[in-house]
């Protein structure tokens, strides 16, 4: 993708995602800024199947090129500023934006993702979500936050400013925080005649915990494996996915109890022998954590508590 392509394509995804917004607002407006959210929230059959009609018109005058069509949906005096602070004054420079798009890039697609609309006042609205633009090459898309402020004037919606920003993909960062303490590489407190050492990290993007394990003698590792750790949004808890070195494997669901975290958890071990067990990590400080495995069964059978080992923190 070429500079022009990438910072055109921000005002696509403006103009794009804003049209959702125009086409909701000028179709839905009941007298007061409470009834439209409150009509927003419990849906109209109607105005729903208006407003996509709506939306799939723009949609068609995307892919026909209509510049002057989609530079209606602003003010005469509307404005535009994308990412990296370029701004656009005026329906007759941002037709001209879009005219130069469409010269130079043809059969481009646009998706669009919005997120939240809340009335300021009856005639003035705030829309923010998240859009996307693509290539017929089948590359990846040019992706933008955007936040847009339309008025209404004379009984229709326009856009009054539209401000992008740089698309971050969502991550569970907000709830796996709550472990980022675990980060780091731990050893226990006590060395014996085998040593077990834990290191947890964070995965690409921040979607997950990695835990790295091993259990070593005489600096010859003896077991180990790795421990994802991610939020479930559908159960709304934590869950773990363990593999070990040996091929087994595992699944455990956790709960917070205070200053403890419990893992209720199942695995198959590499011969097909089922285990069960319950998992309690506790941190004690900053530098030392607490690990016990108990109520544990092999193929239904109990089998005694493991010993209650304290970690240090190495880094």
């Amino acid at each position: 993708m070429s500079a022009n392509w990438k910072g055109r394509a921000m005002l696509l995804i403006a103009a794009g995602l804003a049209v959702v917004a125009l086409v909701i607002m000028a179709r839905w407006q009941p007298a007061h800024a409470e009834r439209q959210a409150e009509a927003r929230r419990q849906g109209n059959p109607e105005a729903e199947q208006a407003i996509q009609k709506q939306a799939e018109a723009f949609i068609d005058a995307f892919h026909k090129g209509d510049a002057k069509a989609l530079a209606a949906f602003w003010t005469i005096d509307g404005d535009y500023t994308d990412k990296a602070g370029q701004h656009l004054q005026g329906r007759a420079a941002i037709e001209k934006a879009f005219q130069g798009l469409f010269a130079e890039h043809k059969g481009l697609k646009l998706r669009i993702n919005s997120n939240s609309l809340r009335f300021v006042t009856p005639d003035v609205a705030v829309e923010d979500g998240t859009s996307e633009v693509a290539g017929p090459d089948g590359g990846p898309p040019t992706r933008a936050r955007y936040t847009n402020v339309l008025v209404r004037k004379d009984g229709n919606w326009y856009l009054s400013s539209v401000r992008d920003s740089v698309f971050v993909p969502p991550t569970n960062y907000e709830h796996l925080r709550q472990l980022e303490w675990l980060i780091g590489e731990w050893a226990d407190e006590v060395e014996g005649a085998e040593v077990g050492r834990m290191t947890f990290t964070w995965s690409d993007n921040q979607g997950f915990i990695v835990n790295t394990y091993s259990v070593s003698a005489k600096n010859v590792v003896l077991s180990g494996g790795t421990q994802w750790i991610g939020w479930d949004p559908s159960a709304k808890r934590f869950r773990s996915w363990t593999f070990d070195s040996m091929g087994g494997f595992g699944e455990g669901s956790w709960a917070r109890d205070g200053d403890k975290w419990v893992s209720k958890s199942t695995a198959v071990l590499q011969d097909g022998r089922k285990m069960t067990a319950t998992n309690v990590v506790a941190r004690i400080d900053a530098n030392t954590i607490s690990w016990q495995s108990k109520d544990r069964t092999l193929d239904g059978k109990p089998l005694p508590d493991m010993k209650e080992v304290k970690m240090k923190r190495l880094k």
